[in-house]
């Protein structure tokens, strides 16, 4: 469980943005010898083989297919991106000719309180200028950079009131006492190239503090970014350990679930959709054969899940909220925010059961709507059955969140189990699982 533990933190740590966790993920694919294939050129597949294909730099899709003939693709989707503070192109305007702030927007819908007095740093992508063309390359400080100061209740007599906190005032982060300091230049000479060489940036400010393991029987787990990097390291750890697959085991990590996932690097985009059809026809599966197999298909759409809050459990259905390390949970909504039906629920949950994994049922509070998921969005290019889970977590969006330590083995072991689990609709509403 710990040596589990560590390689989530070391996978979140890795993972500043988006960009840095797809980069994570392909570094556990390779070393796990999955081969990389590129949508710019022809795909030649074998039997038994273990592959991975990427979109943006931010988005991956890795796949296994069986040794034998398969009737369906068995998928798993999660996001890697996170709520955070996105740079604008130019600095914010010097306060008193003195400090050096840097301007913001937010990316997704930010806790902005959770963000203010700790350490941030800055990272992403620079498209840089070469002489055939651009390149990409990854950018990490990796140091402590900004801060974003609150003001002092002396000044703020409200602010523990619910003083609203406005992007462009309140959430500029401070980053020299000169005047004029360039921040992109000091990016420049961190990733040792020329300020002139980067013909566009994509950065972002980020928590730097490391997560840890906690409580009196280390029963809880915290760090940046929970929401949804715990569910895309689960869906790579079984991706990458599941043995004896009657069907191609596929795990998708998606970009822009927080943005409304709308870039053709999101889960509303021909990305899955591609990559299946692919498959297929390298397998030599014709056009027939190939709307069988995506019709006996079945998606687990993987984002985290509010626990019961442990100050305010009013926000959660008495009846049916769920809880930390009391298992994966899957979520309901009667007006299908949430992907999971009664077949679904069913399937999984029988997975689950043959696995021992144990499994909560989800439901908002009626009058207090939560979040959607990508799975519903996936479904418009893909429409095949699909269940959302998730695991039970406190502050989702905050930029420190805490969710069970126990669950992250029950996920890692329920995904696993329904990749063995070579599922085959045979008939509608019905599946056979084989596991």
């Amino acid at each position: 469980m710990e040596k589990l533990h560590q390689e989530l933190l070391d996978y979140i740590s890795a993972s500043p943005t988006a960009f840095h966790a797809a980069s994570a993920s392909v570094h556990l694919l390779r070393e796990a010898g999955f081969q990389e294939l590129r949508e710019t050129e022809p795909w030649r597949l074998l039997p038994g083989g273990k592959y991975f294909v990427t979109r943006n730099l931010s988005s991956v899709i890795a796949f296994r297919l069986p040794e034998v003939d398969y009737r369906a693709f068995q998928i798993v989707a999660a996001h890697l991106d996170s709520p955070c503070y996105k740079l604008k192109g130019k600095g914010a305007a010097a306060c008193g000719g003195k400090y050096a702030m840097l301007d913001t927007e937010m990316y997704g819908g930010a806790i902005s309180a959770s963000w203010m007095d700790r350490p941030l740093s800055v990272a992403g992508r620079l498209m840089l200028k070469t002489e055939g063309g651009v390149k990409p390359v990854l950018f990490d400080a990796g140091v402590d950079m900004l801060v974003i100061p609150n003001l002092c209740i002396h000044f703020n007599r409200g602010v523990n009131d619910g003083k609203p906190l406005r992007v462009q005032s309140d959430m500029m982060p401070l980053y020299s006492l000169q005047k004029g300091a360039d921040i992109k230049a000091q990016v420049a000479q961190m990733a040792g190239v020329e300020p002139a060489d980067i013909l566009a940036e994509e950065l972002y400010v980020y928590n730097r503090m490391p997560g840890t393991v906690w409580g009196p029987e280390r029963e809880f787990i915290s760090a940046p970014r929970l929401d949804d990097l715990e569910c895309a390291f689960s869906a790579l750890k079984a991706v990458i350990e599941a043995e004896n697959l009657g069907n191609p085991a596929v795990a998708c990590l998606f970009d822009n679930e927080e943005v409304g996932s709308g870039t053709r690097q999101g889960a509303d985009s021909d990305f899955l959709e591609t990559v299946l059809t692919r498959i297929d026809r390298a397998m030599g599966k014709g056009e027939e054969a190939h709307e069988a197999v995506r019709a006996s298909s079945f998606l687990v759409s993987a984002d985290n899940a509010h626990a019961v809050h442990p100050n305010h459990p009013e926000t959660a259905d008495q009846a049916n909220g769920v809880w930390m390390n009391e298992g994966i949970v899957i979520k309901f909504s009667g007006n299908q925010r949430y992907t999971s039906d009664a077949v679904s629920a069913a399937v999984f949950r029988a997975v689950c059961e043959k696995a021992g994994v144990p499994v909560q049922a989800f439901y908002n509070h009626s009058d207090i709507p939560g979040g959607s998921t990508l799975g519903h969005l996936s479904g418009r290019h893909v429409s095949i059955p699909s269940v959302d889970i998730g695991l039970a977590q406190l502050a989702m969006h905050s930029s420190w969140e805490t969710a069970g330590a126990k669950d992250l083995l029950s996920m890692v072991k329920g995904m696993t189990a329904f990749y063995e689990a070579a599922l085959f609709s045979g008939s509608d509403c019905a599946w056979n699982i084989m596991a």
